[in-house]
């Protein structure tokens, strides 16, 4: 058997803090989401302002980016590379830059995801949040 790390609910309101912080820093009105390993939703916060559907698309993003263990806009680019077979793969939804999974020594514990800016301002609101951890 192996042991494994996994996300406390202090390192969940860390990652948060701190995403919101850099989201309000450049008055971003965003959702915010956070996944463990298996894409399960550990936290969902709206930001003031932030568009109702972000509320899905955030969520969607951290899924797909903590199932496949790399960030959200691999996929993107191979769906915009004309491998658009793609879509129709099972159990993942977020296929937009904004999903950044959260990795300790190459093992994935979970991801983040944020919807409502620019997809790369998406993406660097999670890494904001993921570099408030000490992993």
């Amino acid at each position: 058997m192996k042991t494994k790390f996994v996300l406390e609910l202090s390192d969940v309101k860390t990652i948060a803090a701190a995403a919101e912080s850099e989201a309000l820093r450049n008055q971003w009105a965003v959702t915010i989401s956070i996944v463990d390993d298996g894409g399960h939703l550990l936290w969902l916060q709206r930001l003031d302002g932030a568009p109702a559907v972000s509320a899905h698309i955030a969520p969607a993003k951290a899924h797909t980016a903590a199932l496949g263990r790399r960030e959200s806009k691999f996929y993107e680019d191979v769906v915009n590379g004309g491998r658009v077979s793609f879509l129709s793969a099972p159990a993942i939804a977020g296929l937009l830059e904004g999903g950044v999974p959260i990795l300790r020594d190459g093992v994935c514990l979970g991801a983040v995801g944020v919807s409502g800016v620019k997809s790369s301002e998406d993406a660097q609101i999670a890494k904001a949040g993921i570099a408030a951890l000490t992993v």
